[in-house]
């Protein structure tokens, strides 16, 4: 199907899939293995997901390119070689070209239409889902593959409307790039995308002011041309390497984790081991011991390191301070991986503005006034993240039985089996779903397990003449407390994170992915499919 393809008013297929980044894209192929009809819509005009829409300079995965990509495939890993450690954007996004290319998708895929209702019609056992273009598309099953990180948050500064220049949000940059060669450059936040971003801007910009409400941890990437001798030995083990992401705690093999805790080990040797992680560079600093996770105290080791490296790095000691965490735990915000960015702090043309002491007041005609005055840009680069893991999903009017909106259902926070299914939304899945280990982990691991479960169930009800499987409340309930649980038993609560719905005002502070580890949650859910759908109710054809 083209891009400004349309489809038949009252068209019916097999399954409908919101979405067309990684989850999607495998979602469709494991679909047609399966003999069933499937379409796929997509907002943008071209494939890619996170990786279409965040062209930002800088941005980059954070993961080890060979781990971040998908494993369903030899023939794919066979022929795609990465250039980088890390892949760049572009890279990524060329990837997903491929693959969609490589199996033939784009047919199946209707570009530049936003779905924007699905409604539960109980007596056929169907969803009725309506798109942005006034067409409608009926389908016994609905995926959700909408992303984790996908509705930015838009800006709510007072006069933003009265700024002269160009503004940017660096989840929706545009194609083309932007020049900022000569410009004096505001950049609001400094979360990842604004910590991947800022030092390219400052390489090209007359002036960079980086406006810092909380400082965010960030390791070096120690990024470079992906080593030869690593591709070798990924090639040789590569599927003992797939098994062994998929049942460790996060999916990411880079990060070694030991059993090691940091309060047993001497404070040199401690010291010694903090040092080569972060020469390793990326995530594995987080894999050092096994205790920086549950216990503050050995917790605090990690956050005293990385404080050490902050202030070796940055050659003025008020920055340096103003840059440094303070009032979270190490690890409990999403760690950010870097090049450049401290170091960025001692360029003549970067100032640091920290907001909160002297917040935002008003955007004015020509720049950003705050608490301490005004400071003059040319241009304004919004890196203010997402209503992460509930966004997407919220900007659809979601309905199921009995007319419940999905959005009242979780007016206090997301309610999953599993992260899967929510009770009440018969044959609705959801990919990578609140309660589900999604951003704590490696999320091609996370989409690719999430989509082999959905397209097994659906096989599983297909063949046994069954119309409808639907998450039982109790079951729901006993998962949203266990979810709790586990996050409880570590430090992520101490932090006001994404995580929580704490970026979003007024969203409810409930912990929103799934602590307990990719292994575990694999093993949970592998268990329940093998107990006949446990915790889920299947219904026949028929009856309703």
């Amino acid at each position: 199907m083209s891009d400004h393809a349309s489809t038949n008013a009252g068209a019916t297929v097999d399954v409908v899939v919101v979405g067309a980044g990684f989850s999607g894209l495998y979602l469709l192929h494991r679909l047609r293995g399966l003999g069933l009809t499937a379409r796929v819509f997509e907002a943008g005009d071209g494939v890619g997901g996170t990786w279409y829409w965040n062209r930002y300079p800088g941005a980059r995965v954070d993961i080890e390119s060979q781990e971040y990509s998908y494993s369903f495939s030899d023939d794919l890993q066979d022929e795609w070689q990465w250039t980088e450690r890390y892949a760049a954007q572009p890279e990524l996004l060329a990837y997903l070209n491929h693959v969609a290319d490589r199996f033939d998708l784009r047919p199946d895929i209707q570009f530049e239409t936003r779905v924007t209702a699905a409604v539960y019609d109980e007596p056929s056992a169907t969803w009725r889902v309506t798109t942005d273009r006034g067409e409608a598309v009926t389908a016994r099953f609905c995926v959700m593959a909408t992303g984790c990180l996908s509705s930015p948050n838009e800006p709510d500064f007072a006069g933003l409307e009265t700024f002269k220049g160009p503004t940017y949000h660096t989840g929706k940059w545009p194609h083309e790039g932007v020049d900022f060669t000569g410009q004096r450059v505001a950049v609001i936040g400094t979360g990842s995308s604004a910590i991947q971003s800022m030092p390219q801007i400052a390489a090209q910009a007359a002036h960079l002011y980086a406006f810092q409400r909380t400082p965010n941890y960030s390791v070096p990437a120690h990024n470079g041309p992906i080593d030869p001798a690593m591709v070798a030995d990924w090639k040789a083990n590569r599927a003992e390497y797939r098994q062994q992401e998929r049942m460790s705690a996060i999916g990411i093999l880079a990060i070694a984790p030991t059993e090691r805790l940091a309060l047993e080990t001497p404070p040199d040797e401690r010291q010694k081991i903090y040092e080569e992680k972060w020469a390793q560079g990326g995530f594995a600093i987080g894999g050092a011991f096994a205790d920086t996770g549950v216990n503050l105290e050995a917790n605090t080791t990690a956050a005293a390191f990385v404080a050490g490296k902050i202030a070796g790095i940055v050659k003025d000691p008020k920055v340096a301070a103003l840059l440094t965490p303070k009032d979270y735990p190490f690890g409990t915000k999403r760690l950010c991986v870097d090049t450049g960015y401290y170091e960025m702090f001692n360029r003549d043309n970067v100032t640091l503005v920290d907001v909160s002491t002297a917040p935002i007041e008003a955007i004015t005609g020509a720049g950003i006034r705050t608490a301490n005055g005004d400071y003059a840009v040319d241009s304004i680069v919004f890196a203010i993240g997402f209503d992460a893991m509930t966004g997407a999903l919220g900007k659809i009017d979601i309905r199921g039985r009995g007319g419940l909106a999905l959005k009242d259902k979780w007016a206090h926070g997301p309610r999953t089996y599993l992260g899967l299914m929510s009770a009440g939304f018969p044959n609705l899945f959801m990919v990578t779903g609140p309660g589900s280990p999604s951003v704590l982990s490696n999320m091609v691991v996370s989409i690719e397990q999430h989509v082999d479960w959905i397209t097994d169930c659906i096989d599983h009800l297909n063949g046994r003449q069954l119309s409808s499987i639907e998450a039982t409340a109790e079951a729901e309930d006993g998962w949203v407390a266990h979810v709790n649980e586990v996050a409880d038993s570590t430090l992520y609560p101490m932090a006001s994170s994404w995580y929580l719905g704490a970026n979003v005002p007024g969203k409810p502070r409930v912990f929103m992915p799934y602590v307990g580890g990719v292994g575990p949650y694999r093993e949970k859910c592998d268990e329940v499919a093998a107990k006949g759908y446990e915790g889920f109710a299947l219904a026949s054809a028929g009856r309703g």
